[in-house]
């Protein structure tokens, strides 16, 4: 009976994660796990927005897919948190994803994406 409820349970958790099903982060917990160098931050919104502006240290998820497995720790419960545009954009979904099928297993998604982060004011990098 265990081993059936660990099976269901664990396949209840992949369901969740392939529809795309990310505990959200807000942008003060972000800010706190990037001051504390606890985080990898994946922008999905492309290259060229990329360039244009991201959060300080996020990978360009575009730009690097091929790569990623290299980019990201060694640390498999390492928190991962992927973001595009704003809460109604979905291309977050295809880094969380990509992550998950590394491994990883605390992948987050910042709803607020690169437009609640900028209007909050905060930092952007951008890139040549």
């Amino acid at each position: 009976m265990k081993k059936l409820i660990l099976l269901l349970a664990t396949a209840m958790l992949a369901v969740a994660a392939y529809a795309g099903e990310f505990a959200n982060i807000s942008i003060t917990d972000l800010k706190s796990a990037i001051a504390a160098k606890q985080v990898v931050v994946l922008d999905a919104n492309g290259s060229e927005s990329w360039h244009a502006g991201h959060i300080p240290g996020a990978i360009d998820y575009q730009g690097n897919k091929q790569r990623l497995a290299t980019l990201l720790p060694s640390d498999k419960g390492a928190l991962i948190v992927a973001y595009c545009g704003g809460p109604r954009c979905r291309a977050y979904q295809a880094a969380a994803q990509a992550a998950v099928e590394l491994g990883y297993t605390n992948v987050k998604h910042l709803s607020a994406g690169i437009s609640g982060w900028k209007q909050a004011s905060e930092k952007v990098d951008t890139a040549p």
